[in-house]
């Protein structure tokens, strides 16, 4: 199952944070994949690799699986987004999978969002 998975890989590289891609529809995510992350302060914050996400976006054009978020890991933390978060969120309604201690949330990015104004929570199927 894909949230085990995410889960497993967030434990695995602890204490930094994971993170990575999610591909799928709109409501419900078919697979994903762990990144790098480059952040350079990586236990506090989390960068996708960018060249893992230009390889995800030139996938998509040539009519692979659709990019439609992100998730990464608050180790320690809880499975709701951070004021860093939604500080670094574009407000482009893509899906933000958080795995915190004791849980897993999903997250829509959007202006005028319920939390920090940027995100407002989903549910969304894991396939």
């Amino acid at each position: 199952m894909i949230v085990n998975a995410i889960v497993h890989e967030s434990a695995m590289a602890a204490p930094d944070e994971a993170c990575g891609l999610l591909f799928g529809s709109v409501d419900r995510v078919t697979a994903w994949s762990a990144t790098p992350n480059v952040a350079a302060e990586p236990h506090r914050h989390f960068e996708i690799d960018p060249a893992a996400l230009i390889a995800a976006y030139r996938a998509e054009r040539a009519g692979g699986p659709v990019l439609i978020g992100w998730w990464h890991s608050h180790p320690g933390g809880d499975a709701a987004p951070s004021p860093t978060d939604a500080a670094m969120a574009v407000p482009d309604g893509r899906l933000w999978l958080i795995v915190g201690a004791g849980g897993v949330a999903a997250w829509r990015a959007l202006n005028g969002g319920t939390v920090h104004g940027r995100f407002d929570p989903v549910t969304i199927e894991l396939a």
